[in-house]
């Protein structure tokens, strides 16, 4: 009787090809990611199209474009939201929180005017994703959050995925960022029933910011407020919106 031979697989070589089917997987759920990005994208630029009118402009700043295609959205979400990701709609981040509609991310940034240069301030950072894709157009972002565990996580997020040029603290965004003024641009991600005046007191000549303005049961509108080189503040009204409301002691 002929002996039969076994080939026996080493633990090293296992690992090898367990490793190298795990980063096939990793590839190919990476581009598909890219391709959604590009999906959102495309739609977002059709609905700039549709809302033209309002925004005085129907065509959206190459760079602010070009951040939403690399950043991560699905990094911003819960896990079991991540199939949601990548449409066009707000998700719920926890604590009655959410993280907002691309749409909407796209076109406050774009309207702030933003550069290499710019030195930013966010109010509510929530899950970052804004934070994010400010880092990718402008030189330097300040964001606070209120609720500490979001502002503790998004900070994590951030530094994880290598946006160091996010600076991030629990605290009343009302009263903004005093140490760090003045900013280029204020961006505020939740409705106001006013223009806090600490925010335009930190805005530099010649700065703009975004706000939404009223309640959680009336009409929102999102209010593009500019500051001149003479310190004359002036306002447009953009657009309709729905944003949860600003907290804190004020």
């Amino acid at each position: 009787m002929k002996n039969k031979s076994h080939f026996v697989m080493s633990p090293l070589i296992m690992a090898g090809l367990i490793l190298a089917c795990l980063m096939r997987s990793v590839l190919a759920e990476e581009a598909e990611y890219t391709k959604q990005r590009q999906r959102l994208v495309d739609l977002i630029e059709v609905d700039v199209r549709l809302t033209g009118q309002f925004l005085g402009k129907d065509v959206l700043d190459e760079h602010v474009l070009q951040a939403l295609r690399k950043v991560p959205r699905h990094e911003f979400v819960p896990e079991n939201l991540r199939p949601y990701a990548y449409q066009n709609k707000p998700l719920p981040i926890g604590h009655g929180q959410t993280i907002s509609q691309p749409y909407i991310v796209a076109i406050m940034t774009d309207l702030l005017g933003l550069t290499q240069n710019s030195r930013v301030l966010e109010i509510g950072t929530g899950s970052a994703y804004q934070a994010a894709v400010l880092a990718e157009v402008a030189g330097n972002v300040y964001s606070i959050e209120i609720i500490e565990a979001l502002g503790q996580k998004a900070a994590g997020l951030l530094k994880s995925l290598g946006y160091e040029a996010v600076q991030t603290r629990v605290g009343d965004g009302y009263y903004g960022w005093e140490a760090a003024a003045p900013f280029d641009a204020i961006i505020v991600t939740a409705s106001a029933s006013h223009i806090p005046p600490p925010l335009i007191k930190q805005l530099k000549p010649g700065g703009r910011m975004i706000i939404p303005v009223g309640s959680r049961f009336t009409v929102q509108h999102l209010i593009l407020v500019s500051k001149d080189q003479d310190n004359k503040v002036t306002t447009r009204q953009i657009l309709p919106v729905s944003f949860v409301p600003l907290t804190g002691q004020h």
